[in-house]
């Protein structure tokens, strides 16, 4: 079976406090695998992989088909954004 996936690269100085505060949020619910400036989070419908760069968070999801994928880039996305502070904002851009 071949995976569905897509990725995202969002703009922040603070990517290694985001892959920390998703890996924990979600540790409460479903598997999560973490480690210096990585993450992953094992959904019941896929995966999403997080990496820290310097100023960027990269994002990756893998799912069995496109709403899967669809699905996963929501669910991350929506957290994320629980997750800025007031007065900040982050943008998201899922590409296949």
């Amino acid at each position: 079976m071949t995976l569905h996936a897509a990725h995202a690269r969002v703009a922040t100085p603070t990517s290694e406090r985001y892959v920390t505060r998703l890996c924990k949020h979600f540790a409460h619910k479903v598997e999560v695998e973490r480690g210096e400036g990585h993450g992953r989070i094992a959904f019941p419908f896929g995966t999403c992989t997080l990496d820290a760069e310097p100023d960027t968070l990269v994002m990756r999801v893998e799912g069995d088909d496109a709403e899967a994928v669809s699905r996963l880039e929501d669910v991350v996305t929506r957290h994320l954004h629980g997750f800025v502070p007031a007065g900040e904002s982050l943008a998201v851009t899922w590409t296949a």
